[in-house]
């Protein structure tokens, strides 16, 4: 009879501790997962609130993101103003939004979403703790170091007809940076355009209360365009960006 209680309160004992160490287990996961359950990124590599992962780039004395911005929150977990070409109002002046191109989410996770400048310049941040928008200056720096405006954006962009419409002039991506055509979206006439022949990047220098300064490639060409002249409306979409901080 001794026996069989000592039997009993040996099991009851090994039953608490295999049912402790399993709610141990648990809480840990929970622990774990207080992020919102988002994959930490691959070593080398930059994540956005949204848990989109940026390779990155080192250009001279400057570090890049090598992706145009995707993310749809800002850094607070606050929600950007989804645009929309039927929605003119999304994106009225003051109010950070941004689009995918041709309102296709799939083109945004390609080649990032376009943002306007009110976007750029939240209180919120849009950009990666530790990173921020590329002011004119930024671009001013890297346009250099690559020489001659007349060859710098052909290494700037993709090599290749993957993306880029053919002729893909003077493409060659020697710096890595690897841009992709993603268009703009026209805050005048509304529409999308140059999807696959160019890219416009804005800077966060503005102009004036209603203009900032802007870059831009082409596809027939291998000139980087930046700096005095682009001159673009705030309430439009470009692509975005960042620079190490």
């Amino acid at each position: 009879m001794k026996g069989r209680y000592l039997f009993v309160r040996l099991f009851l004992i090994a039953f608490g501790i295999a049912l402790f160490s399993l709610l141990n287990q648990g809480c840990k996961k929970s622990s774990d997962t207080s992020t919102g359950g988002i994959t930490p990124p691959p070593a080398g590599m930059v994540q956005d609130v949204d848990g989109n992962n940026y390779h990155t780039v080192t250009i001279g004395t400057q570090t890049w993101l090598v992706e145009n911005l995707k993310v749809t929150h800002y850094r607070n977990g606050d929600a950007i103003v989804a645009g929309t070409s039927v929605n003119k109002g999304n994106a009225g002046i003051g109010q950070g939004a941004f689009w995918n191109y041709g309102n296709k989410d799939s083109l945004g996770k390609i080649y990032g979403r376009l943002y306007n400048y009110y976007a750029l310049i939240d209180s919120r941040f849009l950009a990666p703790l530790g990173w921020r928008v590329a002011s004119n200056s930024d671009w001013n720096v890297l346009a250099n170091f690559l020489g001659a405006d007349s060859i710098a954006g052909g290494k700037l962009k993709e090599s290749g007809t993957l993306h880029w419409a053919n002729p893909n002039i003077g493409a060659t991506n020697s710096s890595g940076f690897t841009a992709l055509p993603g268009g703009n979206y026209n805050s005048v006439t509304h529409f999308f355009s140059f999807l696959g022949y160019g890219t416009s990047l804005w800077t966060s220098t503005e102009i004036d209360a209603n203009e900032a300064y802007a870059c831009s490639i082409f596809n027939n060409s291998a000139t980087f365009n930046h700096g005095i002249g682009m001159n673009v409306p705030k309430f439009g979409g470009l692509s975005v960006r960042c620079v190490k901080e």
